[in-house]
């Protein structure tokens, strides 16, 4: 019988993580759209509201149900608006270890939300879901990513070489496909003994790479 993940809530001093909802459909499309999501995510380009409404009504609710995943949307916790996205992905029941990688909203860079919402999300795993190992993957270049991953406590394993594909415009707006490096890191429950509740201003992402 195949594991799944239960529908929660997390909630840490400044956030709130949740099952996505058909209320998160505009905020989603605008977030998805930015500029940097484009670049080291896969998430189509434009992203319409009819994709986000596919992501939260079929496509989040399958991840989970299968046991492959868990999508979550990050809000503030006064405002309820939604800051990002974490999402936990190619989930291996039998050696409880699954990969993590999260989204902040344009707006709500700089604040710390991703590595709050990160480590919250490791926190829950290795605590109620018994979990032994939370992988991240950050694209070479992608300094914030991996500012965020060192911050929460994450060690790095080793680079594979030419194993991403980010993305870039080309000088007439198209976004064309370039190969990079993943840097790949790790988080096992003894590795959070060094993560506070301080950590760094520094958001980012990790890539989407499972959006279909």
């Amino acid at each position: 019988m195949t594991s799944t993940f239960p529908n929660i809530s997390i909630s840490t001093e400044r956030l709130v993580l949740r099952p996505l909802d058909e209320d998160d459909v505009p905020a989603l499309t605008a977030m998805m759209n930015d500029e940097q999501v484009g670049a080291w995510t896969h998430v189509p380009q434009p992203f319409t509201e009819r994709a986000a409404r596919a992501w939260t009504d079929e496509y989040a609710p399958a991840e989970r149900t299968s046991g492959r995943g868990l999508d979550l949307a990050v809000t503030e916790f006064l405002t309820q608006r939604l800051v990002g996205i974490i999402q936990l992905t190619k989930t291996n029941w039998h050696v409880r270890s699954t990969e993590l990688s999260y989204i902040v909203a344009p707006w709500a860079r700089g604040e710390g939300y991703a590595s709050e919402a990160a480590l919250a999300t490791a926190q829950w795993l290795f605590g109620d879901q018994k979990f032994e190992r939370v992988e991240l993957r950050t694209a070479a270049d992608n300094t914030a990513s991996q500012q965020v991953a060192q911050k929460i406590g994450c060690i790095s394993e080793g680079v594979l070489r030419n194993a991403c594909i980010a993305r870039v415009r080309t000088d007439d707006g198209v976004w064309t496909d370039v190969r990079t490096d993943f840097i790949v890191w790790s988080l096992l429950p003894e590795d959070l003994e060094g993560a506070t509740g301080q950590l760094a201003d520094s958001d980012g992402f990790t890539n989407f790479t499972d959006w279909n």
